[in-house]
């Protein structure tokens, strides 16, 4: 229960740099990030392997980047969901995609969760 705790904020707090650090990434406030965290988690747990199982041809080819592509969609998809976040277009989407992978990697990784 922790482990999912821990990873549920440090998402929140990825989404949240995004947002601040993102021209075209808006967000009302931390506990807005908390719910897009949820809604993202949720999306990419059910729709995220179907799109990925479907272009993996065009993942293989583009050596990981149709990846990028696929994040960046999640996250407007997310933004579609919420009223209280907003992506402007798919430039700010792929780089809130990105910032949200390195900063939850790097909390990742100051947190261990193994127990």
């Amino acid at each position: 229960m922790i482990k999912i705790i821990v990873k549920w904020l440090s998402s929140a707090v990825a989404i949240y740099a995004a947002a601040n650090f993102v021209p075209g990434i808006y967000l009302k406030g931390f506990g807005t990030a908390l719910v897009v965290a949820i809604v993202l988690g949720l999306i990419n747990t059910i729709i995220k392997p179907i799109l990925v199982f479907l272009s993996f041809p065009f993942i293989i080819l583009s050596l990981g980047l149709v990846l990028l592509v696929i994040n960046a969609a999640m996250l407007k998809l997310s933004a579609g969901l919420l009223s209280d976040f907003a992506v402007d277009g798919w430039i700010p989407a792929i780089l809130g995609s990105l910032v949200i992978t390195i900063v939850t990697s790097v909390l990742h990784s100051l947190v261990d969760t193994r127990s």
